[in-house]
């Protein structure tokens, strides 16, 4: 399926049913008075998050989603009937923004997670609340209010907790596809990846992470150049980075350095946020050089960075260092979830210091 990643879709939500106007009618009853019920309040659209799709693709044909209006109110007191909710449902990880005033709406990060995205409008009112003791035979209604008409731009931004980035034809997809049951194209010319690819990681019993591999990335792709820029921001909710480096590339007179900081300079200009996530440089096709060959590579290269963070050295055809990689990853984000949790615990407990006021 091709992977779509953006869409515009127009929602409406329902207009409120409008008051009504009766006047009681019955046999020995002569002066009934006013018994306009009260219109139906217009029903909402909602946007819900479906961890069962994966792409944006439907919304290419179905563009236009509209909640039902209320129904009119009616005699005898009778309330109009609401309007029903429409619920439409996106992949985890969209992101809702309004298309004409660029207001950010919500993210949808969790399974069944719902975000109201147009209104319904409220109901008339009908004649039989304008009664008063000076206005005996009331005419009087309201109109049902106008439903929240807009238009909104989804935009997915895949959720795992490690991603892959590294120049076209460095090993991402052939990595991803050896440690989880993510199976990529593979082949031996740049841009075999053409979108984003999940993979689940397990390093264990109750320990498994989800790793995201995107298009490789080239000069210029911070301003539109290859297929970066339309997936660069998938990045942006990664936990760890994992720039992957080909040790052996095909054009011996590559300069790997070079290659390096071209790829942590197109980030920064993307999002410098982006730039300066947590980044572990991993050497692959370890493989296809004898092994002071590559200790020699490694050793150039670390000191041409001036690198300073976790590195490691492997092969993603023949496994060789990735379990090592793997649970070392499973390692980090275990300890950064326990850093967060407990982070989270004293500022409750600050909020809660704070509020106490003893007497």
């Amino acid at each position: 399926m091709k992977f779509v990643d953006e869409a515009s879709i127009r929602v409406q939500a329902g207009d409120g049913g409008n008051g009504g106007v009766s006047f009681r009618r019955e046999k020995y009853i002569p002066r009934g008075g006013p018994d306009g019920g009260d219109g139906g309040d217009g029903g909402s659209v909602w946007l819900q998050a479906n961890s069962g799709l994966n792409t944006l693709v439907d919304f290419r044909h179905s563009r236009m989603h509209r909640a039902q209006r209320g129904e009119n109110g009616m005699g005898r007191n009778r309330t109009g009937h609401g309007g029903e909710d429409i619920v439409v449902r996106v992949p985890v990880g969209t992101q809702v923004s309004d298309l004409d005033t660029g207001e950010h709406i919500g993210d949808l990060l969790v399974h069944d997670e719902r975000l109201k995205v147009a209104q319904g409008g409220f109901h008339g009112i009908g004649n039989a609340r304008f009664k008063s003791s000076t206005n005996r035979s009331p005419r009087q209604f309201t109109h049902g209010g106008a439903g929240d008409q807009r238009q909104l731009k989804l935009e997915l931004k895949v959720l795992a907790d490690v991603g892959l980035l590294g120049m076209p034809n460095a090993g991402k997809s052939s990595f991803i596809s050896k440690v989880s049951s993510a199976r990529p194209k593979v082949a031996d010319y740049p841009f075999t990846t053409l979108y984003p690819n999940l993979g689940v990681v397990s390093v264990g019993r109750e320990r498994s992470f989800v790793i995201a591999d995107i298009p490789g990335l080239i000069e210029g792709a911070a301003e539109g150049a290859g297929l970066g820029i339309q997936f660069l921001k998938h990045l942006a909710r990664t936990r760890i980075l994992a720039h992957i480096v080909d040790i052996a590339p095909m054009n011996e007179e590559t300069d790997l350095v070079a290659e390096a900081q071209q790829l942590v300079s197109e980030l920064n200009k993307f999002d410098p946020a982006l730039g300066g996530k947590e980044r572990w440089l991993i050497l692959n096709k370890i493989d296809l050089l004898d092994e002071t060959e590559w200790q020699s590579r490694r050793q150039a290269l670390l000191q041409g960075l001036q690198w300073q963070g976790p590195v490691f050295c492997i092969s993603a055809i023949s496994g060789q260092g990735t379990d090592e990689l793997c649970a070392a990853l499973m390692d980090y984000l275990q300890t950064q979830a326990a850093a967060n949790e407990q982070t989270d615990d004293e500022t409750v407990d600050d909020a809660s210091s704070e509020s106490w006021n003893p007497l």
